[in-house]
């Protein structure tokens, strides 16, 4: 068994390793690592506390950030595993200062196609392969290797934009539909595919299980109109982005130039500095376009990064498309922290203005669909050089009880009355993800509501994965910890930063700071168990 090491420890590189606990070869191969890293010299960390805390969340997000190198064993388990990606989140987010730690991902088996949120973070990043026992040896041998030649620590990269430059930041795929069998009746026929997203991601574009709400009409009139900018905001996990790339598509479908830049998928090399910024989104669209030109050849130093930018999109994209180009931007709250998040905010205000100013101009053939969780106001100062207040604006809710009553006919009706319902409407709070995994396990399983009720927040059960990511990401704030604390004791927020940032991350609702609760049944009786006992 692996004893956690010091985190001050300066005597040897720290390394932690992280897998699929239940999986039976990432269990194997984590086992071999500790002992051979260990044997190596390095100090090893690997997760294996029985009981779910507060203090165990703490620890994981402590020794992952304190670690040098971190290990992550990839497997078609492990990648399904939401609290797995949150692991692999909290590294990829530690790195993003100096380097450290240092990410490298060993694929165990054959096979590529990884949750989109997954692929994001790995991108870039040493990649080693394992299809058993034969390749351990090898495996050690190339991991010492790397830990030891390459420095741990590293300083932001510096980048000179040239003629030639590509940087090649990747553009998000459309969900793509998957389906999963399974029996809902008594005959061996009787079978009804039902969409399973462990990880909460995007709903498939051809899914049965998409629930379309008042927010998805008023987006398609947005874009018949080809409004300026369409606002999209919504809480974590609430369908933002399943919205988003149904709005593309029927763009598409309308005859429309369509691009999607997802924000997670930049990396710090992507955010060193505006002017790099810029000429990612540009290779971007570029790319998702099939413009044949390299956006850096078009930079002139003499020029500020945003004229370049500027002019790219005018000159290159919208005179040269012929026709109206939606592009839609998710997870825009990443920019907010960076230092020019204003600049590029104000840069897109600008174009809806100059639009207003020339109506038969070239910005009359853009729309831009930004979909967000956080409080624009909390980070912009000058509201006037805001995109967030204009043009045309969405919030997307929870869904209702007509609308999970809708949900459960499409999955074959597992909850059978009224009564049955409102109690796991009551539960789920409609939450889509939990909604959507709640329906799915009581349809496969054949589960009793009872049943359902009694296990739904153990963390072996079907929401365990998701509760306990968000114990581990609260963990990383003691502040916003005891924040969710007074909710839970019916003291509302005592903020208004808090309030916000509690319920872009989905974790509250309500309309005010002293309004506020938290988001379902099932997210209070958890956190109860584990902050106030």
């Amino acid at each position: 068994m692996s004893i956690p090491f010091p985190l001050n420890s300066v005597a040897a590189p720290r390394i932690a390793i992280l897998r699929q606990r239940d999986a039976a070869a990432d269990e194997m191969l984590s086992r071999t690592l500790e002992v051979e890293l260990t044997k190596a010299g390095f100090a090893v960390y690997v997760d294996r506390a029985v009981q779910t805390n507060l203090g165990w969340a703490r620890e994981i997000a402590a020794q992952i950030k304190g670690s040098d190198a971190v290990v992550a064993l990839v497997s078609p388990d492990s990648a399904g595993s939401e609290f797995f990606v949150a692991e692999v989140e909290t590294a990829h987010e530690a790195a993003q200062g100096d380097g450290k730690p240092r990410l490298i991902q060993v694929r165990i088996g054959t096979f590529d196609d990884l949750p989109d949120l997954l692929s994001s973070l790995l991108t870039g990043t040493p990649r080693f392969a394992w299809h058993g026992v034969d390749d351990d040896t090898k495996l050690v041998r190339q991991l010492i290797e790397l830990i030891k030649e390459v420095p741990l620590v590293r300083g932001p990269v510096r980048l000179t934009i040239s003629k030639g430059l590509r940087l090649s930041a990747r553009s998000a795929p459309v969900p793509r539909p998957v389906a999963q069998p399974v029996a809902t009746g008594t005959g061996s026929s009787s079978l009804v595919s039902l969409h399973l997203d462990s990880s909460g991601g995007a709903v498939p574009l051809q899914s049965s299980y998409y629930v379309e709400r008042s927010a998805d009409r008023e987006m398609y009139n947005a874009l018949i109109r080809y409004d300026s900018i369409v606002l999209l905001k919504g809480a974590r996990q609430i369908g933002k982005t399943s919205m988003l790339a149904r709005g593309l598509q029927f763009a598409r479908e309308r005859g429309a130039k369509v691009a999607l830049t997802d924000f997670q998928k930049f990396n710090q090399t992507h955010l060193e500095s505006v002017g790099v910024f810029y000429l990612s989104l540009a290779e971007s669209l570029a790319d998702q376009l099939d413009l044949n030109i390299l956006p850096a050849d078009t930079w002139d130093e003499r020029r500020g990064p945003n004229a370049n930018f500027e002019r790219f999109v005018r000159r290159e994209v919208l005179e040269k498309l012929n026709a109206p180009l939606v592009w839609g931007l998710d997870e825009v709250d990443r920019l907010f922290t960076t230092p020019f998040g204003s600049e590029v905010f104000g840069l897109f205000r600008s174009w809806h203005n100059e639009r207003a100013l020339d109506p038969s101009g070239p910005w009359a053939g853009l729309t831009l669909a930004i979909a967000y969780a956080t409080e624009a106001h909390l980070f912009i100062t000058d509201m006037n050089q805001s995109p967030f207040n204009i043009g045309t604006r969405l919030t997307l809710e929870d869904f209702t009880l007509p609308q999970v009553t809708d949900l459960n006919t499409r999955y074959g009706l597992p909850l059978k009355t009224p009564d049955e319902l409102g109690r796991f409407f009551k539960l789920t709070g409609g939450h889509p993800f939990l909604s959507r995994r709640g329906l799915y396990e009581l349809a496969a399983r054949k589960m009793p509501l009872t049943d359902f009720e009694t296990t739904a927040i153990a963390d072996t059960s079907f929401f365990g994965e998701h509760l306990r990511r968000m114990l581990v990401l609260l963990a990383r704030d003691p502040n916003l910890t005891d924040v969710i604390r007074g909710v839970l004791r019916g003291q509302g927020c005592p903020t208004p930063e808090s309030f916000y940032r509690l319920r872009s991350a989905g974790l509250i609702a309500g309309d005010s700071q002293a309004d506020a609760r938290m988001r379902c049944q099932v997210y209070a009786d958890y956190l109860r168990k584990h902050l106030m006992g």
